[in-house]
């Protein structure tokens, strides 16, 4: 594995070095986790410490981004005005709403948009968007 991508360790090995140097990790948005147990004696917490530095970064950047896009969702439903839609809830990395049928394709543009400019100002890569739509949530899917 390491060998056809080799980026991945760097990543991973640069990372723990990080994690040792600093004492913690950071989002690409800057929201940091703390890990006193990197330095550890005990070797079964520093390993934990270790796993957790190298997926933090990458899970903690994911949820600030769905994060952002929620409240840009939920910004732009409040000023479009009520009966066109409502922000329900998060599910991960997805997000519910409620919406008028005759509103379904206004409103799918613009949680496209809010979704996929939500980290325009942190990010060099493009986002990817997939809207469901249905009766309900398992309809959608």
């Amino acid at each position: 594995y390491f060998a056809r991508y080799p980026g991945v360790k760097a990543y991973m090995d640069r990372t723990r070095e990080q994690a040792r140097e600093q004492g913690f990790v950071e989002t690409v948005f800057g929201r940091r986790l703390y890990l006193p147990d990197i330095r550890s004696r005990n070797r079964a917490l520093q390993q934990y410490a270790e796993r957790s530095a190298i997926n933090a970064p990458m899970q903690g950047t994911a949820a600030d981004l769905i994060k952002l896009a929620m409240i840009a969702v939920d910004e732009w439903c409040a000023r479009t005005g009520q009966g066109r839609a409502q922000l329900l809830m998060q599910v991960h990395d997805e997000l519910v709403l409620e919406v008028g049928e005759s509103h379904v394709a206004e409103v799918t543009a613009a949680v496209r948009h809010c979704m996929l400019t939500a980290g325009d100002d942190a990010l060099t890569v493009p986002l990817r968007v997939e809207i469901g739509t249905g009766r309900n949530w398992d309809e959608a899917h």
